[in-house]
């Protein structure tokens, strides 16, 4: 998870612009957030614990005058949800001068590397893998950032979409297997198809000077975030590719050589907005044909079929209109509540539950309800929803999952930590439903998923949180948790270059 936002441009103002791209990405981190922005000469950064409009008001916004920046919204998985952990992570190159990072992903070797810089006599705050990427950086020798930022990150394994901001220019680059997400996209000039209207947030001001005849370049975790800010998107960043934004333009370099392309499968079951786009496809067509490709491999007789909202809705109505049972809504969601799978604590994903779900009883009466969600992580949350439907008067509950079962744990930037948290590691498809008290319980299988997809080969995705095939090797015996790795990775460090 995480967001990530980028842009440079002299004709707005990029902290305007930067605070609305990331309230389009608060649904990949709710935690913390941040933005830095340069002006030349310095790189001022301000970030908190919160939401995005809690960290930012009027007065933050008017402080980070420049004309680069980036953004971030944070879901912890290395490093304990607090303030010093909050992104973007401040750094000062000892030749070149001062930048921050923003970062998606998770990092394998990072214990390893961080071993090595405190030999070396680095001081960190944090137990951040981001912070462990900014002092890499301060100790990467180099003639420009460019070529300090190459032979850091090529020390580095594991997920990261970074987006790396200097006085007068923002870095974005991708991971040589692309796990996480990252795209392009550029507002033209006012006055050829873009209103000065972009420019402008919360302090309700619109500053910057035309001194360059460049569009604004922006960099972002999602298309969402191009759409909201009224960027055109032009394409993903590819695995291993570095872009360069600054007042000369835009150009890029392939820093790393891609091998095989795995970009996380649950980009496309979950994480990502459905409006979003990716490889090609908008997220809301491949929910609803999971949902078709469910209804195909796991029928069931029933009255109607509700989805779990919000997540869980597009699959729900593939599900519905394949297998020709009416749709419903069955429950109310509570638009105030966070995403439940990403709170950082299991104790409030109970409570929210409870907090943002409210059943339609007289739909629900005497129904045989299906109940189509898009996965089940640890099986709490189904179950305390399955009694609320029962509670509400449900007859039969039958639920379908338009993912395969989750039987492994993650290390590349998910909070699935280890196979202890997983229902579906050591249980039987059958066992999983007494667990949650379903009437019936049914997965979609990985070549339906794939159908639904519909985008390249099953060898192009990380899918390893269903069948255990890790892109990157990792430790056998490695788990990890929420907040960090139980054991040290074991993973070789690059020699320095």
């Amino acid at each position: 998870m995480c967001g990530i936002f980028g842009i440079h441009s002299r004709q707005v103002q990029v902290a305007n612009l930067t605070y609305f791209g990331l309230f389009a990405l608060q649904h990949r981190g709710q935690e913390s957030a941040g933005i830095a922005v340069g002006d030349g000469e310095r790189v001022r950064v301000h970030r908190d614990m919160g939401l995005v409009a809690q960290v930012f008001s009027p007065a933050t916004i008017d402080e980070l005058d420049g004309f680069v920046a980036i953004g971030h919204t944070r879901y912890s998985t290395t490093g304990a949800s607090r303030a010093e952990n909050a992104h973007p992570v401040p750094f000062d190159h000892p030749t070149l001068g001062p930048g921050a990072i923003a970062h998606n992903g998770n990092l394998i070797n990072s214990d390893a590397l961080r071993k090595e810089l405190e030999e070396l006599g680095a001081e960190f705050d944090t137990g951040l893998d981001t912070e462990v990427m900014a002092r890499l950086i301060e100790r990467t020798h180099g003639g420009d950032w460019e070529d300090v930022i190459k032979r850091a990150f090529g020390r580095v394994v594991g997920a990261y979409s970074c987006a790396i901001v200097t006085p007068n220019s923002v870095i974005a680059l991708r991971d040589p297997y692309g796990f996480r997400p990252l795209c392009l996209g550029f507002i033209p000039l006012p006055g050829r198809g873009q209103s000065g209207g972009a420019g402008r947030g919360p302090s309700g001001s619109a500053r910057g000077t035309a001194r360059h005849g460049q569009p604004a370049h922006v960099v972002a975790s999602e298309t969402c975030a191009l759409d909201t800010i009224n960027a055109t998107f032009v394409r993903e960043v590819q695995p291993g590719e570095m872009v360069v934004m600054e007042d000369h333009g835009l150009r890029s370099s392939q820093f790393q050589s891609a091998g095989r392309h795995a970009m996380c499968v649950f980009e496309f079951i979950y994480f990502a907005r459905p409006d979003s786009i990716l490889k090609g496809c908008e997220l809301e067509e491949a929910r609803l044909r999971m949902g078709r490709e469910l209804a195909k491999e796991q029928p069931v007789d029933a009255d109607m079929v509700i989805g779990l909202p919000d997540s869980g809705t597009p699959a729900a109505i593939g599900y519905a209109e394949e297998a020709g049972i009416p749709y419903r809504e069955g429950l109310i969601k509570s638009r105030y509540i966070n995403r439940t799978f990403i709170e950082p604590d299991q104790s409030l994903r109970e409570a929210g539950v409870m907090l943002k779900l409210n059943p339609l009883r007289r739909s629900l009466r005497g129904k045989r309800i299906i109940a189509v969600d898009d996965s089940i992580v640890r099986g709490t949350t189904s179950r305390r929803i399955i009694e609320v439907l029962r509670r509400a008067g449900a007859k039969e509950v039958h639920i379908r999952v338009s993912s395969p079962p989750m039987r492994f744990p993650c290390f590349m930037g998910v909070d699935i930590g280890s196979t202890k948290q997983l229902v579906a590691a050591n249980r039987s498809v059958d066992e999983v439903r007494r667990f949650i008290g379903a009437d019936s319980l049914a997965y979609l299988s990985i070549p339906g998923l794939m159908r639904a997809v519909g985008r390249g080969t099953i060898d192009e995705f990380c899918r390893a949180c269903f069948d255990g095939d890790y892109p990157v090797p990792v430790p056998q015996q490695l788990e990890m948790d929420k907040f960090a790795l139980e054991e040290p990775a074991r993973v070789p460090v690059p020699a320095a270059t």
